[in-house]
């Protein structure tokens, strides 16, 4: 019996080391993948500086053409050296904690100063920015930590469920390269001061561009207003006998489509798309999969989930719409025949082209936005945030940045005061900020994060966070950051 219970220990041994092994082996290969990546571009640009100096050195040769042709060379190549245009001074100074996506914490705050060396007067490069209420951030992750990235990854999200790296928003990436949609405060100066940010301090920023909701929401590509549309192409009407005498009925190609495709009333079955059983936004539908989801984007009376049919709710017009499609007729054609008497003999209504708005681009029935099913349900669900009496107490010694009390009390440098603080932590510890590797590995580990000049200490249980002590950075690491 001892022989054969040390043989089993032995065989135990055996297989922890051989894990361990396997894993030193895989790490040993990402390093070598992130040293030939290294080498290869050491070797481009050491090739590229040498066919330089040996251009340099040619009589016939001419330094200022030359350098033109290689700079329009490699601008068409795609292969141009960025030069940050400034740097994020933010309320995040370490990656732990900060938020994945801006809507987390929608108190955090930043600045952005844009550097001299860019513009030998970059506060001109920001006159009538402060027209825009919200700005296009594109950044580097800087804190990547080394630049190998693979063709699927495992987003926190998912809990450990593989996508392709383009489905997602992970910071390793083939060029490394982040946007995100910042709130723009105010503009002083040579100075950006923002808020609803997710990027953590001495991020290299790369532009900025101002949000216009014209052109950067779906929902406004398809919202087109025949009535007030100066294109020089009026709206056709169509006449349709009705008990109560002649009816004139403008429709419009974009709104029959969008009826027809989109808003799917839960009793009928129409099409592929449901809406949510458990949402109550009725712009808001599931594929039975729930593989994705669709996002209707309401405009006004005219939308396309609220018919221009008065007297009638939603229920009756799809109904009628239902019938209407199971007779073998083309909803493009239905015009005003919903809500009329399917028997009915009078003419059919004629289809009405799209008009095409010249201030606006037309694409059709897309009226709607499509995002993948796990953003809206994930695996992961969101977690309550409590914290102890002496956490609380710890956070009410805080201070605003403006604040002029007692200088002994801590102070903040972004936040306002502890309110803005608890609901930025709130925001933080909500989303479940721990990777894959703790929720599953280091359940019972205190988490550590920073939040502008407060140290957070918390943990977490099961379907909820507390934070257990705030306290004021150490000069040394406030510093440092």
């Amino acid at each position: 019996m001892s022989a054969t219970c040390n043989c089993t220990e032995h065989a135990s041994k055996l297989n922890q080391q051989i894990s361990v092994m396997r894993k030193e082996i895989k790490n040993l290969r990402q390093l070598l993948d992130s040293a030939v990546r290294s080498h290869r571009k050491h070797m481009t640009s050491l090739q590229s500086a040498l066919t330089h100096i040996g251009q340099s050195r040619s009589p016939k040769s001419q330094p200022r053409p030359q350098a033109e042709l290689e700079t329009q060379t490699s601008l068409e190549k795609g292969t141009i050296q960025t030069v940050p245009i400034g740097y994020i001074s933010s309320c995040f100074s370490v990656k732990n904690g900060t938020p994945r996506q801006p809507t987390i914490c929608g108190p955090s705050r930043a600045t952005l100063q844009i550097q001299q060396s860019v513009f030998n007067n970059p506060e001109h490069s920001l006159v009538g920015l402060d027209n825009y209420s919200h700005v296009w951030v594109i950044f580097l992750f800087h804190k990547n930590g080394h630049l190998s990235y693979k063709a699927k990854v495992k987003p926190p999200r998912l809990n450990g469920q593989r996508v392709g790296v383009y489905s997602t928003r992970s910071p390793h990436r083939p060029n490394a390269l982040g946007l995100t949609l910042a709130k723009l405060d105010r503009v002083t100066g040579d100075t950006l001061h923002l808020s609803e940010i997710d990027m953590i301090a001495g991020t290299p920023v790369l532009d900025i561009k101002p949000y216009i909701s014209d052109y950067d929401s779906p929902h406004s590509r398809v919202d087109i207003d025949t009535d007030t549309c100066d294109c020089g192409v009026q709206p056709e009407s169509t006449s349709v006998p009705s008990e109560e005498g002649t009816t004139s009925v403008e429709t419009l190609h974009s709104d029959s489509v969008a009826s027809s495709s989109c808003t799917v009333d839960p009793q009928l079955d129409l099409g592929v798309e449901r809406r949510d059983s458990h949402s109550k936004d009725p712009r808001i539908l599931h594929s039975k999969d729930k593989s994705k989801v669709h996002i209707l984007h309401p405009g006004d009376a005219s939308s396309s989930y609220a018919p221009k049919y008065p007297g009638k709710d939603i229920t009756t017009v799809l109904g009628e719409l239902k019938a209407y499609i199971s007779e073998g007729h083309d909803p493009f054609t239905l015009g005003s025949s919903v809500g009329k008497s399917q028997a009915s003999d009078g003419p059919k209504a004629k289809p009405l082209e799209p008009v095409e708005d010249s201030a606006r681009p037309y694409y059709g029935e897309e009226a709607y936005s499509t995002i993948a099913g796990w953003i809206r349900e994930p695996p992961v669900t969101s977690l309550e945030v409590r914290f102890t009496p002496h956490a609380e107490r710890e956070l009410g010694e805080f201070l605003g940045p403006i604040n002029t009390e007692s200088r002994d009390r801590p102070r903040f440098r972004f936040l306002r005061g502890p309110k803005e603080a608890a609901a930025a932590i709130r925001g933080v510890l909500s989303a479940d900020p721990r990777s894959v590797y703790r929720r599953s590995r280091c359940k019972d580990r205190l988490f550590f994060f920073t939040l502008d000049t407060a140290d957070i200490t918390c943990w977490f249980g099961q379907g909820f966070a507390e934070v257990l002590r705030v306290r004021l950075v150490a000069v040394g690491k406030e510093l440092a950051s």
